[in-house]
């Protein structure tokens, strides 16, 4: 073989390994701290504020872009379903850690009390690099806050600073009007949806007004 053929062979192999790799996964991962800080109270939802306002531990993941473990007009997964309806993780975790679009999943503290906050630190890689996390506000027949695919890379690189407000969101799992409403299973289920209700129940219209926010920091 003429050494004019070696090198175009050589040449075209380096292209196609330059090609395989996207120019994302070149961007080194990065540390964050989300801080999720609720100002739910009775002076800013005052129809039947509970006597115990609190949220269930911070959960989720970092996964591809465009993926999504919950969204407004789809179903709740039982995962989610769990969470929004008693708090627990569990579910949830084992839903995320059988995927194969999710890397590192994010495990943290609730809030005992509102108003109050709580930080978590995470990686996050940009071969992965969107972010769900989610909680339960409680006590509540199944509303929950939280982020779904919120990517953390724009304009090539890893945003500084980001904060979300974080609207409540009805999982379609109870039919309960009532923070302290008795369980009563939805059936069927319905979709996802932003949290609507009657201004004698709660305050809440379109998941309006919110109850506080998450704020992203990249460390």
């Amino acid at each position: 073989m003429s050494c004019f053929y070696k090198l175009s062979i050589l040449f075209f192999l380096t292209i196609l390994f330059s090609c395989s790799v996207r120019d994302v996964d070149v961007l080194p991962g990065a540390r964050y701290r989300v801080t999720f800080t609720s100002n739910w109270s009775e002076d800013t939802h005052p129809v039947n504020f509970p006597s115990n306002p609190h949220f269930s531990g911070l959960v989720g993941t970092t996964h591809k872009e465009g993926v999504f473990f919950f969204s407004v007009g789809n179903n709740a997964s039982v995962g989610i379903e769990s969470m929004a309806e008693t708090g627990s993780k569990a579910l949830f975790l084992s839903e995320l850690s059988s995927s194969d679009d999710t890397q590192y999943e994010l495990s943290g503290s609730g809030l005992s009390t509102s108003p109050s906050s709580v930080t978590l630190d995470f990686f996050i890689s940009s071969s992965y690099p969107s972010v769900t996390l989610v909680s339960m506000l409680a006590p509540s027949p199944d509303w929950f806050v939280g982020v779904s695919d919120l990517r953390l890379i724009e304009n090539g690189d890893w945003v500084q600073s980001k904060t979300v407000t974080l609207n409540v969101y009805d999982a379609g799992s109870d039919n309960g009007i009532m923070f302290t409403s008795s369980n009563s299973d939805t059936s069927p289920k319905e979709a996802v949806s932003l949290l609507d209700s009657s201004s004698l129940d709660t305050d809440f219209s379109s998941g309006e007004p919110a109850i506080g926010t998450f704020y992203f920091e990249k460390l």
